[in-house]
């Protein structure tokens, strides 16, 4: 569950641009998602396996992760990331390894086909992201502005 920040004194007036700048963020970036997710259905993936192809893929640059480090990554429990690495194992995109330096321990590894779909659906977001990136650093930047604040 996310931390609400703590309670300061009395909060201060939130003015309407504000709210109007805050509801065009949140909208710019549910556009950026929808398109993830749909670009994901385009190659035949669910949403959720692109997300873990990238966050296997993204892992402090190794490559591979535990299951328990794909569930954290994804914020899912342990065992619905097990489901997910079942799946993605199926269908060829990841394989089970075990870790060299301790036997018990099980590494989630992509195949070549699954880095082969990571790589078509990450040049696709970064287009997009090139898109709208403007637009969501001009919106944060003035919603993070500490000036207005006052």
């Amino acid at each position: 569950m996310p931390r609400m920040p703590k309670k300061a004194a009395a909060p201060r007036r939130v003015s309407d641009r504000e709210y109007e700048m805050l509801a065009s963020f949140r909208h710019t970036l549910r556009r950026f998602l929808s398109f993830s997710e749909e670009a994901a259905r385009l190659v035949g993936l669910t949403p959720q396996q692109h997300q873990a192809l990238l966050a296997i893929k993204g892992f402090q640059g190794q490559g591979e992760v535990t299951v328990g480090d794909l569930a954290e990554a994804l914020q899912i429990k342990h065992h619905s990331a097990v489901g997910l690495v079942d799946r993605l194992v199926e269908q060829g995109l990841a394989v089970r390894v075990q870790a060299a330096g301790d036997r018990r321990q099980v590494l989630v590894a992509l195949t070549p086909h699954g880095l082969g779909l990571l790589a078509e659906l990450t040049s696709a977001h970064r287009h997009e992201l090139r898109r709208v990136g403007p637009e969501l650093r001009g919106l944060l930047a003035h919603l993070t502005d500490e000036d207005d604040e006052a």
